[in-house]
């Protein structure tokens, strides 16, 4: 990875968070999701720098190197985009791109629905903007999916933090290689449920190898800038599941608000996120919620991990989006 990646450490909100920064030009920030952290995105900073822009990829509050704040209640999307707001203020920026991968996504869309005045653009991967509904999202998902599926398995506190802290190696490489599109189970993509009697990592077995685009270097450093938190380094991360019914309650106000800024979306064909309950219907009406859609890009053979798993791809369209927005 290219060594002229600058880290520092900003205070937003309360929360001492650290970022990880290249290039120089219009600003860009990029949103991890779980469970990661800045160097999900390592693909893209050299590109994007090269191409002229000052890329910047945070750990969001609860991950990696940034504050863990123990109160379950501020892992919210309204704190989560406020933190973005404050990070493009404290890093002397008046607006930025904003791009977001799996629970980035949904802090990237959030961002750009509430503040359009301070987001130029937003990018989207493998999770589209979800228009609220009309009951609470995990009762539902319930009804849909059963108490196994893995958003409502991560609701009660402790249990999958401590399963997944137990050996993290081996719970990065199961996730990364699982969710993967080198998995060939998810040629068909199926929502995540965990039997009962099970736990989350079971259901992942340890992979015999790693795809081409992971290595044990890279789960060593998911591994490394996780340790900070000790027997808690997932529970920030988790915390933002727990939160799932809240943000639903807290976004009652903006029901029915477009995203009126420029967007992307890009996501792969067997990535599990496409297999969720409407998730067809949604994908294929994007443009009723982003009525300024760049582009839907589906990358064929892609699992979850969109920006690791297919860099190039990705890289291209975030450049051939942010080119448009130069004006």
């Amino acid at each position: 990875m290219d060594s002229s990646v600058g880290h520092s450490f900003v205070e937003v909100n309360g929360v001492r968070l650290h970022v990880a920064e290249q290039g120089r030009g219009p600003l860009v920030v990029l949103l991890h999701g779980f469970p990661e952290c800045w160097y999900s995105w390592r693909h893209q900073f050299g590109p994007l720098a090269a191409a002229g822009y000052r890329v910047v990829a945070v750990d969001q509050r609860g991950y990696a190197r940034s504050d863990q704040p123990g109160d379950v209640g501020v892992y919210s999307l309204l704190h989560l985009a406020g933190d973005v707001i404050g990070l493009i203020h404290a890093l002397g920026e008046e607006s930025a791109v904003v791009v977001g991968h799996d629970w980035g996504a949904p802090v990237a869309w959030t961002t750009a629905l509430l503040r359009p005045d301070v987001v130029r653009g937003v990018a989207g991967l493998s999770v589209p903007p979800v228009p609220r509904g009309p009951e609470a999202p995990l009762p539902a998902l319930r009804s849909l999916l059963g108490d196994g599926f893995y958003q409502l398995y991560f609701q009660e506190p402790g249990v999958a933090d401590a399963e997944l802290v137990r050996d993290p190696a081996s719970t990065f490489r199961r996730f990364l290689v699982g969710a993967s599109g080198d998995n060939p189970q998810n040629e068909e993509p199926r929502p995540w449920v965990v039997p009962a009697g099970s736990t989350a990592v079971d259901t992942m077995p340890e992979p015999k190898e790693l795809p081409g685009w992971l290595t044990e270097e890279d789960v060593a450093t998911f591994v490394r800038e996780y340790s900070a938190h000790g027997d808690r380094a997932f529970t920030g991360g988790l915390n933002w599941y727990r939160n799932i019914d809240r943000n639903w309650e807290l976004l009652a106000p903006f029901d029915g608000r477009r995203i009126e800024v420029p967007a992307l979306y890009v996501a792969g064909d067997r990535d599990l996120v496409r297999s969720f309950p409407q998730m067809a219907q949604l994908v294929a009406s994007l443009d009723t919620v982003l009525p300024r859609l760049h582009r839907s890009v589906t990358l064929p053979g892609c699992g979850h991990w969109t920006q690791q798993e297919r860099p190039d791809e990705v890289n291209a369209e975030l450049l051939d989006f942010l080119a448009t927005l130069q004006a």
